[in-house]
């Protein structure tokens, strides 16, 4: 009887951590390439996001000349009136691979003049 207890027990101890594993709700990124084919202002990058399901952590590729184009992540304010603010963070790489935060995220052109006629952004991350 005790010999039937001690594998019940060894059971449990071995199959206990592998339930947790298997049932365990991990998430891994995804990556999505903004506007499809690229970040441009001949492009409809505005209402691209819609559609789609954005998650905290996902990876917006931005892909553009940078020549051209950059990316800036601002806020609401800045967003609206297609200017940079103080907390604005400027991409310049063509290349950028941008992990979205909780909530609204905020996307523009640092060209007021391309910024206005609809190369900006919000995307809606999901926790």
């Amino acid at each position: 009887m005790a010999m039937a207890r001690e594998g019940e027990i060894l059971a449990i101890l071995v199959l206990f951590p592998m339930l947790l594993l298997l049932h365990s709700n991990t998430t891994q990124a995804d990556s999505f390439i903004v506007g499809d084919l690229g970040w441009t202002a001949n492009a409809s990058v505005g209402t691209w996001p819609q559609g789609k399901t954005f998650f905290a952590s996902d990876i917006l590729v931005f892909n553009y000349d940078n020549q051209l184009y950059n990316v800036v992540v601002t806020n609401q304010v800045g967003y609206n009136s297609c200017t940079i603010t103080t907390n604005s963070q400027v991409f310049e790489s063509g290349h950028d691979r941008i992990h979205l935060v909780f909530g609204e995220n905020y996307f523009m052109t640092g060209n007021p003049n391309n910024c206005q006629l609809g190369m900006k952004m919000a995307v809606t991350a999901e926790n």
